[in-house]
């Protein structure tokens, strides 16, 4: 009873939208890290060296649990990094088709971004300091371009601006931070570890395809199944009149943790799979 108390407290508190929320970004790190060679993991390590040269005291950069949400912890700073905001997501309209490339001005957007970092993470002749940078981006993008609500959108900045409730909590908490938060942490807990080393054959069908196919596998998510959801409808059937909530009760949620679950872990596998191209 305690608990729940104290979930919808913290779930009425105001709170920047930040995809899959700490939790969710240290459970894809811990998943990549789990699943890269000792090469690789030492690699990487070394990089974080080269911490006290990227000047962000208030952000740390030590290990790849820090890599994972230095990038949402640097955007309070808007002289410095605000320029970096659309690098976190891709607004694309769910009921028009799918164009990533129409939507991404100038690579400023997440797919881009995860591209470029890993191309930068890559390249050994850049001094260590731009390569941690680097890490750090591709870490925290890749995970946030898994997340469907930084991928799909309805007008509404990816269901910023749909209010929702998460079962009997309400608060302040919207669409687009339901998906972030309570549910991903609720799927991230529920049924067995998802960090843990995966075999070959595991991880295989899960790194397949480009960044292009898992900005839309995550667009097609936000389309299928998390508009639909919060409607109670059609994905481009009417939209909820302002005001008017996005209600997700028991068998709703339910229904979402499979699919969280998939996208963490196809997140975290990805990763893994980025940086030992990076950096084996």
């Amino acid at each position: 009873m305690l608990a729940r108390l104290c979930l919808i407290i913290l779930l009425a508190l105001p709170a920047p939208a930040l995809a899959w929320g700490e939790y969710g970004h240290k459970t894809i790190a811990q998943i990549a890290e789990a699943n890269i060679s000792p090469k690789a993991k030492a690699r990487m390590n070394a990089l974080f060296r080269a911490e006290k040269l990227i000047a962000t005291p208030d952000c740390p950069l030590s290990n790849i649990a820090d890599a994972s949400v230095w990038a949402d912890c640097v955007r309070r700073d808007d002289v410095r990094w605000g320029y970096t905001a659309p690098w976190h997501y891709v607004n694309m309209d769910i009921c028009k088709p799918f164009d990533l490339k129409a939507n991404c001005p100038n690579g400023n957007c997440v797919g881009a971004q995860v591209t470029r970092n890993e191309a930068l993470l890559a390249d050994r002749k850049l001094p260590a300091h731009v390569r941690l940078e680097a890490l750090a981006w591709l870490v925290h993008t890749m995970g946030d371009m898994h997340q469907p609500m930084h991928g799909g959108d309805r007008g509404d900045l990816g269901g910023n601006r749909v209010s929702a409730s998460y079962g009997i909590v309400e608060g302040r908490m919207n669409l687009h931070r339901l998906w972030d938060t309570p549910v991903a942490e609720r799927a991230i807990t529920q049924g067995d570890p998802l960090v843990r080393h995966y075999s070959p054959g595991e991880r295989a069908p899960m790194v397949a395809g480009s960044v292009e196919d898992w900005a839309r596998e995550a667009w097609s998510i936000a389309r299928e199944t998390a508009y639909p959801t919060a409607q109670h409808g059609p994905a481009c059937g009417p939209a909820l009149a302002r005001g008017e909530r996005a209600r997700h009760d028991d068998a709703d949620i339910e229904a979402l943790i499979p699919v969280v679950r998939t996208q963490v872990l196809r997140a975290g596998l990805r990763l893994g799979a980025a940086l030992e191209r990076a950096l084996g």
